[in-house]
Formats: C-alpha cells, sequence, structure tokens
C-alpha cells in the first residue's frame, strides 16, 4: 500500500490518484514533532563494500546521540505530502462515489462533504462512534485537535481521512468496504494471477526460492490501488533495488521451526504473491506464520482478512499451481499454524514504537518480521526526513523483533541508503522517491544500543 491515499507506503493518491509533475521537488521538515533520542551508528560509505544491515547487526564502532527527525507535514514544507493530501484524497473520495452507485444517499453527501473539507482545509474533525478503535483514535486526536487537514502531520491525516471515510459509509454497522469494488476489479483481471504464476514457476531448494519470492513479493507493492502510478509498472531495472538485505534475513526466515510475521500491505496482486511467499515457509512443517492484517478499510487496497479469504477463493476457483497454493494454506491455518490478526493499530495513525503493549508482545514472539509496503515502512520509521548518512538501525532499532522492509518507493521518508546514493539520485532524478520505480529491501536484525526520549 502506498503510505496512504496521499502516496507513501500504504498511501498512493488512490484509484483515482494521480502525481504531482512537480511532486518531490521540495522535501521540507516540520518543527511540531517532539524528537525521540536514537543512537547514530555511523555507516560506512558505498566504497566500503559493507552491508549495511549486516554491520548495523554486528555492532557499529561509533555511536552518537541524533534527534528522531519530525514526521512529514501537509503545509507545504512537502510538496508531495501537500499534494497529495489537497488533490489526491480528494479525488479518493470522489472516486468512491464512482464506484459505489448504490451507497446510500445520506452516505455519498457525507463523503462529498469530508472531500470539500480537506480542499477549505477545515480541522481535523474528531473521531465518533461506533467503532472499536474509538478510544485509541479518541486520544490521538487530541494531540492533533488544533491541526487542519492541509496543516497536519501528513501520516496522522491520511489515516484520519480514512477512518472518516469508515464513519461516512458506517462501515462499522454494515460491515460494507467501500473500496470492494476496487479491490475485486483487481482480482478479477489477469495481472495477479500472471504474476503469481511466474513466481510460482521458480525451482530449486527451498532458501533459493524463498530469496526469489521475496523479490517479487517486494515489487508486488507497485500494485497500489490507490497510486496509479506505481500499478503501471510491471518491470525493473538491475539499479532499482537501492538496499537489499534478503541474503541477511534469509536464514531467520528459512531456520526450522520460524515464526514468521508477515505485516500485510495491499490486498489483490500483493497479497496474492505474499500468500504464495507463506506457502514457501510453510513448507517446514514446524514453521509457523502470523499475518497483520487492517480492521477497517484504508488506503483503498490494504488487506483485510476478508481480503485473504477472497484471495484463496479466486486461487482456488484457477486452480493449477495457484489452487493447491490455496488448498495448502486452507490447511495450515485449520491446524493453526497460519493465523490471520486484524488488529485496529495497523489502520490507526500511531507509528510502530507507539504500538500497543498486545501488538508489541506478539511482536516480540517473532523469528522475523516482513514488513510490506510504504505506508509500514513509513510507519517503522516516522514518516520522516532522515539524514542521508543516517542508517536503517537508527531508525528502527527500537523494534521488538528483527525487521526485513520490502518496500517500493512511493513517499519521501527514506534512510539507511549507501553513502552518496541519495545525493546522486536528488540531483539526477527529482522523482525518485515517489515514482514507485525503485524499492528497497532493508533488515535491522540488532539489537544495537538506542535511548528512547
Amino acid at each position: 500500500m502506498v503510505a496512504g491515499a496521499a502516496g507513501g507506503g500504504g498511501g498512493g493518491g488512490g484509484a483515482a490518484g494521480g502525481d504531482d509533475p512537480a511532486a518531490a521537488a521540495s522535501r521540507g521538515r516540520s518543527s511540531a514533532h517532539p524528537p525521540a533520542i536514537t543512537m547514530r551508528v555511523v555507516r560506512p560509505s558505498m566504497d566500503d563494500g559493507e552491508d549495511t544491515a549486516r554491520s548495523c547487526q554486528t555492532g557499529a564502532q561509533f555511536f552518537s546521540p541524533m534527534p528522531r527527525p519530525p514526521p512529514l507535514r501537509t503545509d507545504g514544507s512537502n510538496t508531495f505530502a501537500r499534494f497529495s493530501m489537497e488533490v489526491r484524497v480528494p479525488r479518493i473520495a470522489r472516486d468512491l462515489l464512482d464506484r459505489n452507485p448504490t451507497l446510500p444517499p445520506a452516505s455519498r453527501d457525507a463523503v462529498e462533504r469530508l472531500a470539500r473539507s480537506i480542499e477549505a482545509n477545515a480541522p481535523l474533525p474528531a473521531p465518533r462512534p461506533p467503532a472499536p478503535d474509538i478510544e485509541s483514535w479518541t486520544a490521538a486526536h487530541e494531540e492533533h485537535a488544533t491541526e487542519r487537514w492541509l496543516d497536519a502531520e501528513w501520516f496522522h491525516a491520511e489515516l484520519a481521512f480514512y477512518r472518516a471515510v469508515a464513519e461516512a459509509c458506517r462501515f462499522w454497522e454494515t460491515d460494507e468496504d467501500p473500496f470492494a469494488p476496487a479491490k475485486d476489479e483487481e482480482l478479477a483481471g489477469e495481472r495477479p494471477w500472471s504474476r503469481l504464476e511466474r513466481a510460482l514457476g521458480g525451482t530449486g531448494p527451498r532458501d533459493e526460492r524463498i530469496h526469489a519470492l521475496l523479490d517479487a513479493c517486494l515489487w508486488g507493492n507497485r500494485v497500489d490501488l490507490s497510486y496509479t502510478v506505481g500499478a503501471a509498472r510491471d518491470h525493473r531495472h538491475d539499479d532499482d533495488l537501492l538496499v537489499d538485505d534478503r541474503a541477511s534475513a534469509l536464514p531467520l526466515l528459512v531456520r526450522p521451526g520460524a515464526h514468521v510475521h508477515l505485516v500485510a500491505d495491499n490486498a489483490g496482486t500483493e497479497l496474492a504473491l505474499d500468500l504464495g511467499l507463506v506457502d514457501a515457509l510453510l513448507e517446514d512443517p514446524a514453521c509457523r506464520v502470523t499475518a497483520h492484517l487492517k480492521t477497517q478499510p484504508v488506503f483503498v487496497s490494504d488487506a483485510l482478512a476478508r481480503d485473504v479469504w477472497s484471495t484463496l477463493a479466486r486461487m482456488d476457483a484457477r486452480g493449477g499451481a495457484a489452487g493447491a497454493v490455496a488448498r495448502r494454506l486452507r490447511g495450515a491455518f485449520d491446524a493453526g499454524r497460519l493465523r490471520l490478526l486484524p488488529d485496529p493499530f495497523w489502520s490507526g495513525p500511531r507509528f510502530l514504537w507507539e504500538a500497543p503493549p498486545h501488538v508489541a508482545r506478539e511482536l516480540s514472539g517473532a523469528t522475523v518480521a516482513l514488513v510490506k509496503g510504504d505506508a509500514n515502512y513509513r510507519r517503522v520509521v516516522g514518516d520522516a526526513l532522515w539524514p542521508p548518512d543516517a542508517t536503517f538501525a537508527e531508525a528502527a532499532g527500537y523494534a521488538p523483533a528483527p525487521l526485513l522492509c520490502l518496500r517500493t518507493m512511493k513517499s519521501d521518508s527514506i534512510v539507511g541508503l549507501p553513502r552518496g546514493l541519495v545525493e546522486r539520485l536528488d540531483a539526477s532524478e527529482p522523482r525518485w522517491r515517489i515514482d514507485a520505480q525503485r524499492g528497497v529491501a532493508q533488515a535491522f536484525l540488532g539489537p544495537i544500543p538506542h535511548v528512547a526520549g
């Protein structure tokens, strides 16, 4: 998922969301967020030939305090965040109306009022019941109660928009996903199945097939129904993968008896590929997989538990290799080796270090957590503009489990690239952070010292 309707990990511009020709021309900082203090790891340059994740895992030599940068804001200090909130998010709301002609008139009016309120820069709305997350959302809103749609922390504002959509469409009362038409259209097409067939065609030892499936799952993240720019891409160049830590994380993934946690992103093509990977992991009869899912529709195509079952049903109908995967995964679910764990946290506005205790406890039991997508990446690193020489360990070293983040880039936040690469890409390709052409497979296998502040 792109990080939000507005682009980024979970959020692209939406089925209706385009992107700004000048987006990413400026990437400003906000000063409204109190910094946390982490321990700075001095990373070797590209010429030193060291793998970033591996150097963090084994322990770097030099540490110094550095502040955690503030989250991006929609106030214009970051061009893409502003464009996403002001233009792309209202488009997503109106695309929803186009795709749901039978939506009741009161809900249609509420969605249109929401779109206009964003364009008019109205104050962020207070959350209202009914919803299982009303207490946590109320607490989060109180921290942003003075903010307006176009002068707010982007991550919070995006998630507030999707919660307001669910409220307007009475999702918690009807249990009807307003983005289901877009998801169904994706599953009815050939894209998920041609890519899944290609990914399942690998041969060789299990570790080699898992390594290749990780690649397929990473680039499957381009297919974000909230971000048409990424969804249209099918091919990759050798230099599109800016960081590749798969080899560092692979021993954890294939460890006998591993408990792998998958923090899922988009339904559709990406989820189909993720399920192919899960099937390969479960070839070890002692392996277990827990999939973390949303409880509320966000970022158009983010996966709910129901999307797992609808995808498996489509795989059954396709038959062949896809059908065989579906049968095995149903068996693994029945045996308790595959768990689906939807939680309101993943639909909410908190960063990963703010996860409630029950979510942190679940993650702490992981041998390794696969964190998918742009919005989840933003959740891990704080949706911030980190200094070019900051390491991924500085941003993610607090994590309760080893992490492997698989993400195609649909927003500006990035950390841990080889020294000098950010500057070169900024100079040669100003849209490289947001055009979904490039991706990262970044691991934190820790621990390293850190201080919360």
